[in-house]
């Protein structure tokens, strides 16, 4: 089954907003019609942002949600992947989470990432597909 790497602002903006484009990610990728990936470090990105803008105790029920989606990989972050994110910090002036986000994905040989974010536009290496191509 195809896999498309999900960047953290898919699951916090289906979270913070009512647009559905996000939602519907989500939705898809439930429904199988492909595998998420994304690293465990969105966790962190999750409950930080929904904390700050909705509250801890939203926070910590959307955070353990986010462990029970089904049809997502969570990756673990190791000393390869950070070492590998500096040099496409470096490369792209990439943010560090998004390197790492960047990292992850191509080493798995995923070529795309679900994102608003246009900062992975300037990664050759990926392919960033926008949430608004998911509505239907």
């Amino acid at each position: 089954m195809d896999k498309k790497y999900l960047d953290a602002n898919v699951f916090i903006q289906g979270i913070l907003r009512e647009d559905t484009k996000y939602k519907e990610v989500i939705l898809r990728m439930a429904r199988k019609e492909f595998v998420g990936v994304t690293s465990i470090l969105s966790w962190d990105e999750i409950v930080f942002v929904v904390g700050k803008f909705l509250g801890r105790e939203v926070a910590k029920r959307e955070g353990k949600k986010f462990f029970g989606l089904p049809n997502l990989e969570l990756i673990d972050v190791k000393r390869e992947v950070i070492l590998k994110a500096q040099k496409l910090i470096e490369k792209y002036n990439l943010k560090p989470r998004d390197a790492i986000h960047s990292v992850t994905a191509i080493s798995l040989g995923i070529k795309e990432i679900i994102s608003e974010d246009a900062d992975f536009d300037k990664i050759n290496e990926l392919k960033r597909i926008s949430p608004e191509s998911y509505r239907k």
